[in-house]
């Protein structure tokens, strides 16, 4: 793991975002996260895009989970988020941005073929990941298996409580999810992982210097070649090694 500490979310909204570009330059797989995280990178890239003439244009997207049993229109579907936060405002083709569905019939179909649609893509490139107060990546909740594939799975108290935000009411959250697995997450090529808050330092502490272990899913980002950690300064409070960290950052810049 490559560690970087930052300020604020907007300066690792700039950072990741200068790591994203030279992926979307050679017309790269994404794998996108929604959220509240990612926003500035967001938010960075549509401002490469309209004031740098960055072009998505030869880019495909696939998103990393869905809300099970809601609306694929309903404002906080991440079909809708991902179009309203960052493509919508791109030249990326709507045909191109990939979402599992919030309402098949099938729900183990829907895995499959979603899993054979990113295979038929070449896989991703470059997957970008939040974490969760609780460890998961995507929505693989602890103890899921580290080998996990695409699949239909129920929501944990702590996550429906911290989405409940985007939400009129925790009622309103849906209790299931279509996500992919933490064994296809880990197939990606490159992964950026974005933590800011101090809420996600007991997450970020246990992902980056805990063992490897299904009660912290982002654990299993121990295991991938090639994996960037951005920070701020309150999600990394309550790493041990964290003077050591911001040493090897600064010797790099």
């Amino acid at each position: 793991m490559e560690i970087f500490i930052r300020r604020t979310a907007n300066e690792i909204g700039d950072f990741a975002a200068n790591m994203i570009e030279p992926f979307v330059k050679q017309g790269a797989t994404l794998g996108l996260a929604t959220g509240s995280t990612p926003s500035p990178t967001y938010q960075a890239l549509i401002r490469k895009h309209r004031e740098e003439g960055l072009s998505f244009a030869d880019c495909d997207a696939f998103l990393l989970d869905e809300y099970y049993g809601i609306d694929q229109h309903h404002e906080q579907s991440y079909w809708s988020t991902i179009r309203r936060e960052l493509t919508a405002s791109i030249d990326i083709d709507d045909a191109a941005v990939h979402s599992l569905s919030s309402s098949a019939a099938d729900p183990e179909q829907e895995a499959a073929t979603y899993e054979s649609m990113m295979k038929d893509a070449g896989g991703v490139d470059i997957q970008l990941l939040g974490i969760g107060a609780n460890g998961h990546i995507a929505f693989n909740e602890p103890t899921s298996s580290l080998s996990s594939r695409t699949r239909l799975i129920d929501l944990r108290p702590r996550t429906i409580a911290d989405n409940a935000r985007f939400f009129d009411s925790e009622d309103e959250v849906p209790r299931q999810a279509m996500t992919q697995g933490i064994g296809t997450i880990l197939e990606a090529k490159k992964i950026l992982l974005i933590a800011t808050g101090a809420a996600k330092a007991e997450a970020v502490q246990a992902m980056i210097e805990g063992p490897l272990s299904s009660f912290c899913p982002a654990s299993s980002l121990q295991m991938h070649n090639d994996v960037c950690i951005l920070l701020d300064e309150a999600a990394a409070s309550g790493l041990g090694d964290v003077e050591f960290y911001k040493e090897i950052d600064a010797y790099w810049r």
